[in-house]
């Protein structure tokens, strides 16, 4: 039995945000009904597709599986009617719209909180919501890209002497959805002890910063603004990204063990007894880093790794092509095949890293059509 089997999810979100928070929980056996606009989520459409008659692309699929889907317009009061009953009996509402935007519906957290005081209600926000904490940016559009900006990520991404850089996944989005995921469920906790529901807001600007962390007490500490190191590490060394022969792995030998044991595969302990201490090694960091490149560049990354195996953290540089021929993500389950309407074929899409031994999550239902389960949420045939 899922461990979320008991809850009602209405995902009012849509993009990428705010549907990811609600897949994990959907992944947990929540049932999800994803309450769409007129047309759809913005994303159906989007690339890529399996052939011609696809019902709906890729990125929908990915992050809208194991939901049901109803399509609302909140514009008309027959269909708020139709919102606000499903609210009544529901545990959870998430929405990321702009600030402000369901006051335009009367349907804000205050309106729904008078008809079911256990709701939990979530948003997910570029700047976050007045009721946490009011900014004069409220209001104002933002997107993954905008996020890793202010929030200090592309400040500390990229070549020492590049430009700033964004992270390859789309963070923003994807950091802020996991700490609402766990907003909700800390919600959920404080309701069944109290039956009180509550407010949770995650705004994508304040993950960033959480999500940079290390900068912020850099900056407290040394009053030294952090920037971009490429893929080294500020105070550790080797950790590191080295060319080999066939590609590039990255080694993480900035322990002692780890630094001997790496000296010994070079066959250089010499480096070992001159630079024993870590303060050693960051002081001479761009001399051995070159040592280190001279002996990956002649071998190749299998052979670095076998080498290292067992007493240096080391590993290749893989694409995706590679990581579907990696024994351990098909051992971990992390792909999953799941049907691809308007065609024959199935599609993967990355499974759930959350492992639980009693109620493992599933992620093996495709997303759904759009408003494919309105008469089971609403008992009625959608007017023509």
């Amino acid at each position: 039995m899922p461990a979320l089997d008991d809850l009602r999810v209405l995902d009012l979100t849509q993009v990428l945000a705010g549907p990811y928070c609600t897949m994990l929980l959907a992944d947990l056996g929540a049932d999800v009904v994803k309450v769409e606009r007129p047309g759809g989520d913005l994303i159906r459409p989007n690339p890529p597709f399996v052939g011609d008659d696809d019902a709906y692309g890729g990125y929908f699929q990915s992050i809208n599986r194991g939901k049901r889907s109803l399509e609302l317009d909140l514009t008309d009061e027959d269909d708020r009617a139709d919102f606000l009953r499903l609210a009544e009996d529901a545990d959870v509402v998430v929405e990321n719209f702009r600030a402000g935007t369901m006051e335009k519906f009367d349907l804000e957290y205050e309106t729904l909180r008078e008809r079911n005081s256990e709701l939990v209600y979530a948003s997910i926000r570029g700047f976050g919501d007045p009721r946490t904490g009011e900014t004069h940016r409220q209001g104002q559009p933002s997107f993954d890209l905008i996020a890793q900006a202010l929030g200090g990520v592309m400040q500390i991404t990229g070549d020492e002497d590049g430009p700033p850089t964004k992270v390859g996944p789309g963070i923003g989005d994807l950091f802020t959805a996991t700490l609402n995921a766990v907003g909700i469920l800390a919600a959920l906790h404080h309701r069944d002890r109290t039956g009180e529901g509550q407010y949770v807001d995650t705004a994508m600007y304040d993950s960033m910063i959480s999500l940079c962390e290390r900068t912020v007490y850099q900056y407290s500490y040394t009053d030294e603004v952090p920037n971009r190191r490429g893929n080294s590490h500020p105070t550790l060394f080797p950790y590191n990204a080295f060319e080999t022969a066939d590609g590039y792995v990255v080694i993480a030998a900035f322990g002692d063990n780890h630094w001997t044991a790496l000296c010994e595969a070079m066959e250089r302990p010499d480096l070992a007894a001159d630079y024993p201490t870590t303060a050693d090694r960051l002081k001479h960091r761009e001399l051995l880093r070159g040592v280190i490149a001279e002996w990956t560049a002649v071998h190749s990354a299998d052979d670095v790794c076998t080498v290292l195996e067992g007493s240096v953290p080391c590993a290749p540089v893989q694409d995706v092509a590679d990581v579907f021929e990696d024994d351990h993500v098909d051992a971990r389950d992390m792909l999953v095949n799941v049907e691809q309407p308007g065609t024959d074929e199935s599609v993967t899409i990355a499974g759930s890293p959350i492992k639980m031994s009693e109620t493992p999550p599933k992620p093996g239902t495709r997303a759904p059509l759009l408003d494919e389960h309105r008469e089971e949420l609403l008992g009625e045939e959608k007017s023509v």
